[in-house]
């Protein structure tokens, strides 16, 4: 499992998305653990870019809204 204080690119998201967490502030896996689903549409995001960063925080252990699953 990935701390939350790791680099986002550490989850291997796509290049754009990468870049466009990047353009809105997101550097570190927990500036996004934090936020909920609704905070990321907010922020411009599609559907489709959070379900990719939902599979990839799962992968590591990890959810929106601070959620850890063992």
């Amino acid at each position: 499992m990935l701390s939350t204080d790791e680099k986002i690119i550490k989850l291997n998201l796509s290049t754009s998305l990468n870049k466009k967490l990047n353009n809105l502030g997101f550097t570190t896996i927990n500036d996004i653990w934090i936020l909920k689903r609704k905070d990321l549409k907010e922020k411009g995001l599609t559907d489709s870019e959070i379900k990719s960063i939902i599979i990839a925080l799962q992968l590591e252990g990890l959810d929106l809204n601070k959620k850890i699953y063992d």
